[in-house]
């Protein structure tokens, strides 16, 4: 018998495993663009780190990103997208405390934070300020309390999102010193230190202060989350100062839940690369925001740990 008729089985059983490992390389993640969700207006602190995030991912990974700003519903119509979409890792999201462990308290979101979503990464552990023009009368933050409580309804203000950590945390202040205040909600933060410029409003709790800041176009009176603010350190946080809550705020991204273990192992690495970065670093020092790198198993425990401690809080404060 000829010795090709026994070679001619091995020959064609070697093509097969090539074309196998050449797909499979074809197919290895990401092999096609990325689509990135910002569940706020563009302009903002998280519309900002997003797009540069994209732009950094986009050079390691040799994809291009789609940044879509897709806002409404406190940031839950955005997220929500992120949760019903496609768990390939070719659609994520920008995710921050509020509408994933605070808002989903509050309302019915079209997702459930502990189910629907896998986390990715944390990129950022930002400060967010209750912020007055620079002239303004209220020089501290007693000053703002005593006139909310002597003018109901008078002092108006907003936040990034509406029943996001930082408007629960300054109307639970308000509602331990029985002041009545005129809440406005605003489309993200760049939408509400313009209202707050512009006098529509009189007092924001924004991560969008740090260009104003250096401008001297506002003053910071409070912070409203667990550390003092870099820019700002003699200025006290809420729970210093008495008032019952002051939640940790993250920026991170998320994808749909189920996300196969090669697409978290590859944004591992990615966003710690990007973190780690001197260029991402040196934005975050003008926004002022703080780099802080979790990878995607410590990133689902912070979640639900703070989503468990923000219901605890929740439940013991009327916010009325």
């Amino acid at each position: 018998m000829p010795k090709h008729r026994f070679l001619l089985p091995a020959i064609l059983g070697g093509l097969a495993v090539m074309a196998l490992g050449q797909t499979a390389a074809a197919d290895s993640y990401p092999s096609k663009p990325i689509k990135l969700i910002v569940p706020y207006s563009a302009g903002g602190g998280g519309d900002t780190t997003s797009r540069f995030i994209a732009d950094m991912a986009s050079d390691i990974m040799g994809v291009n990103f789609v940044v879509e700003n897709k806002t409404g519903g406190g940031a839950t119509i955005g997220i929500g997208a992120v949760a019903k979409s496609k768990p390939d890792g070719y659609t994520i999201g920008f995710i921050s405390t509020s509408p994933i462990t605070i808002r989903t308290h509050m309302m019915k979101a079209p997702y459930d934070p502990l189910t629907d979503l896998t986390y990715i990464g944390q990129f950022v552990s930002s400060p967010v300020p209750v912020v007055v023009r620079a002239d303004s009368d209220w020089q501290t933050l007693d000053d703002l309390m005593a006139f909310a409580k002597a003018n109901p309804g008078g002092l108006r203000w907003s936040a990034a999102v509406q029943r996001g950590g930082p408007h629960v945390a300054v109307q639970a202040a308000f509602a331990q010193e029985g002041a009545k205040t005129t809440f406005i909600p605003s489309k993200g933060g760049a939408k509400a230190l313009a209202a707050l410029l512009g006098k529509t409003i009189d007092m924001a709790a924004i991560t969008d202060f740090a260009a104003p800041l250096a401008d001297g176009k506002v003053r910071l009176l409070a912070e409203t989350t667990p550390n003092r603010n870099p820019a700002a350190p003699d200025v006290p946080t809420l729970t210093e100062a008495g008032y019952p809550l002051a939640p940790a705020i993250f920026f991170g991204l998320a994808g749909p839940a189920g996300l196969p273990r090669d697409v978290t192992d590859k944004w591992d690495t990615v966003l710690a690369e990007i973190v780690a970065s001197a260029k991402f670093q040196d934005l975050l020092r003008k926004l002022k925001a703080t780099p802080k790198f979790a990878n995607s198993a410590d990133f689902t425990k912070t979640v639900h740990a703070d989503y468990k401690t923000a219901g605890e809080v929740l439940s013991k404060i009327d916010l009325n």
